[in-house]
């Protein structure tokens, strides 16, 4: 692989970790990508989509405020050829399927190997799907047999609902983050501990946590 592989690529990087962030852009600059910006929040990626329209949205899936699955939704509501690199510390294939179902073109665990992270990037700027290589027979088993986890019940938005309360975030900053009234993510709140069978926010941790959809 050749340093000018991402030659002339701008590259939206998203990460609430600035260690991470550094860690990224230097290699994907070392890859030859001509910019690569900076930001650490699902929300600021918007603007920043809006404002530099970059090849590539590399975006981590974990931050707080909408995270990135929401971001993503977002992202592909207001512009349907963005190309989006989700990448994940979580290795489930429940995640992974679900980003892919809301259109991203990849992706990829946070555990790869560097030069994997920039063949991945590559591939999604020529509109190619990518998919973690340790992922894709899982997933690939999954969609074809079904998946027996409680969220796959879940319709997209209550699953980025879920993933937030269970996070311990309030009804209220969930509807201010998505841009939704309270009621509206009551509803969805209600839909949830019906088809979850659970009672509160610490039964939906648990949840999460046991199927990997969070970090401790």
């Amino acid at each position: 692989m050749t340093n000018t592989i991402l030659n002339k690529l701008t590259i939206l990087l998203v990460d609430d970790h600035a260690i991470v962030r550094m860690g990224f852009r230097l290699l994907l600059e070392g890859a030859g990508a001509t910019k690569v910006i900076e930001t650490d929040s699902g929300e600021m990626a918007l603007g920043c989509y809006d404002k530099e329209q970059p090849d590539v949205v590399v975006m981590d899936i974990s931050m707080p405020g909408m995270g990135g699955l929401a971001a993503l939704v977002r992202l592909r509501a207001r512009n349907s050829a963005v190309r989006v690199l989700i990448l994940s510390a979580l290795h489930d294939s429940i995640i992974p399927i679900r980003a892919l179902k809301a259109g991203a073109l990849g992706y990829l665990s946070k555990r790869c190997q560097p030069e994997e992270l920039i063949t991945a990037v590559h591939q999604v700027s020529r509109d190619q799907h990518y998919l973690d290589p340790e992922l894709a027979q899982s997933v690939a088993l999954a969609q074809l047999i079904g998946n027996n986890d409680p969220a796959e019940v879940l319709t997209d938005k209550e699953l980025m609902v879920f993933l937030q309360l269970a996070q311990g975030r309030s009804v209220n900053e969930v509807a201010h983050d998505f841009h939704l009234s309270p009621s509206t993510v009551g509803t969805h709140l209600y839909h949830i501990k019906q088809k979850l069978n659970v009672h509160n926010a610490a039964e939906m941790t648990i949840i999460a946590l046991r199927n990997g959809m969070i970090e401790v």
